[in-house]
């Protein structure tokens, strides 16, 4: 199956935004691709006053989910892609990501971990996700099974496991990673580590440059590079395997020998 990481700055323009979002998915359905991911915060840009991003947040049956959801019945894909949706009776929102298809909304997964860190205080202008049974994203698509993430995600290994112990073979990580100083490098060796220590494809779509540190890809369940974006807007396709996936599973299998489990923390 051919699968795409879409990368492009999104703007404090919603209309803007669904158009690139759009165009781009297009892009990815020419080349083959069954999958694509887009970034987090596709829908409207993240670094933006918390009033606006409440303002700007929409419902999943609002007009950025309703497009992308329509376009991937269309092109006949399967899209993940990150949103602001509105919490009622708060004055913040969930940074959520959104899956759609030929019918419709496939799913949604709320951030659980947000990013009060390096100076930053998501906190204030979102609300996390909650352990309700329903928090973890996981799709079946052909032979595979998609685990959904987002972003600062990446530095909570935990979360991955849990979604392989759910049969995961894929992640798919919608991110907008923050520049700065070492961030592209810890972007990089982490996403090689999910991959690497759960036999999992990684298939990461970032926002690029200035504000973030660009660099989507595609790795293998031995962390390989398949494809891969710079610093540039654009779409990278690659192809995977579910035979890669079981080969490297019989060589190194990690997770059959492991000793422990994980257990959400109250």
């Amino acid at each position: 199956m051919k699968v795409a990481v879409a990368q492009f700055a999104s703007k404090p323009d919603a209309t803007a935004n669904r158009a690139r979002a759009l165009g781009l998915m297009r892009n990815a359905a020419e080349a083959g691709a069954e999958l694509v991911v887009l970034p987090e915060a596709a829908m409207y840009s993240l670094d933006r006053p918390a009033a606006e991003i409440v303002r700007a947040a929409e419902a999943l049956d609002g007009p950025f989910v309703t497009a992308l959801a329509e376009a991937a019945s269309a092109l006949g894909v399967t899209a993940i892609a990150g949103m602001f949706e509105k919490v009622p009776g708060e004055q913040r929102v969930h940074n959520t990501v959104v899956a759609v298809g030929a019918p419709g909304v496939l799913g949604r997964y709320r951030k659980l971990h947000l990013y009060d860190a390096l100076g930053h205080k998501e906190s204030d202008s979102l609300v996390p996700g909650q352990f309700d049974g329903n928090e973890l994203l996981v799709l079946p698509l052909g032979e595979f099974m998609v685990g959904v993430v987002t972003c600062y995600d990446l530095r909570f290994p935990e979360l991955f496991r849990a979604l392989a112990d759910k049969d995961v073979t894929v992640f798919a990580v919608s991110a907008a990673w923050v520049a700065g100083p070492l961030k592209q490098e810890h972007w990089t060796t982490m996403c090689h580590a999910r991959a690497i220590e759960n036999t999992c494809y990684l298939l990461a779509a970032a926002q690029p440059p200035p504000a973030y540190c660009g660099h989507s890809l595609v790795l293998d369940p031995m962390g390989v590079e398949l494809a891969g974006l710079g610093e540039t807007d654009g779409v990278a396709v690659a192809e995977i395997s579910p035979e890669r996936v079981r080969s490297v599973r019989a060589a190194l299998p990690v997770l059959l020998q492991r000793r422990y489990e994980v257990r959400p923390k109250p």
